[in-house]
Formats: C-alpha cells, sequence, structure tokens
C-alpha cells in the first residue's frame, strides 16, 4: 500500500509541475515574441483545440508557415484572417495577437486541480487519511522552523 501511496502523490505532482512548467514555457515564448516583436496578418489554414496552422508574409516578402503552428490557437476558424505577432528574427515563434501567456493559466490550474482532486481521494482509499497529511505537514513545518533558527543563531 505505501508503494501506491507513493504512486499516487508521484503522479499528481508530476502532472502538477508539468502544467506549471507549461505556464512557465509560454511566459518565454512570449517574452522572446515582445523583446523583437513584428506584426502582420495571417491566414488560417488549419484550426484545432490544441494546433493551429497559420501562412504570413513578413515585410521582406518572404512567406511564413511555422511548423509548431500558432500560439494560443483557441476559436479560430479555417480561411481566417488574424493578426499575429512573430519574432522578427526566428518568424516560426508566433502567437495570435493579443493573447499571451495569461491564457494558459487557467486550464494549467485546471490540470493541476483535477490531479489532486483524484489523488487525494485515492490517497484516502489507500490508507493514508487527511489527519496524516496534516500531522506530516504540521511536522515539516516545525523541522523547517527548527533549520532556519539554526541557521540565523549559526550565521
Amino acid at each position: 500500500m505505501r508503494r501506491a501511496r507513493i504512486g499516487v502523490v508521484i503522479t499528481a505532482s508530476v502532472f502538477s509541475v508539468l502544467a506549471v512548467l507549461l505556464v512557465l514555457a509560454a511566459w518565454r515564448d512570449d517574452s522572446l515574441i515582445n523583446s523583437d516583436k513584428g506584426v502582420t496578418s495571417a491566414e488560417v489554414l488549419s484550426a484545432g483545440t490544441l494546433r493551429s496552422a497559420v501562412i504570413f508574409v513578413t515585410p521582406d516578402g518572404e512567406t511564413h508557415n511555422p511548423k509548431t503552428g500558432v500560439l494560443y490557437p483557441t476559436k479560430l476558424t479555417v480561411g481566417e484572417r488574424i493578426n499575429v505577432e512573430y519574432r522578427r528574427s526566428d518568424p516560426d515563434l508566433v502567437r495570435v495577437a493579443g493573447r499571451d501567456a495569461r491564457v494558459a493559466i487557467i486550464p494549467a490550474l485546471s490540470v493541476i486541480v483535477v490531479a489532486w482532486t483524484i489523488a487525494l481521494p485515492l490517497l484516502w482509499l489507500l490508507g493514508s487519511p487527511p489527519t496524516l497529511w496534516f500531522n506530516a505537514i504540521v511536522r515539516w513545518a516545525r523541522a523547517a522552523r527548527g533549520r532556519s533558527s539554526r541557521a540565523r543563531s549559526a550565521g
């Protein structure tokens, strides 16, 4: 049973960390685009919930169809003309104009909530009631407080 509980905690933790990393990666992409931004109009070639393909022409006359699609592709339709923001030094990094990493926060939080909504009852069923979790957190907090006070007195 102990291994099963550990597996549940690891699985929920992995989903949580991946969701946070997804938001951080989106912020990184936005930062890269904002540091060297170009704006143009694009045509939506294919539209999906996870990936949408666009084609656009940059001011130098070059046509771009990013292999990874456009960032934040929700609610696009095939044939639609949209404004996009791209990184001029890397036109394959493109997002729908007006959208940014904030649109990734709610889905990421949803993944975290669902993961732990499934994990916590499972842990309880596997013999780890909430009172044990609370006691473990209290012990951890006391130990951390003790370490920090020893570090201050030693420093």
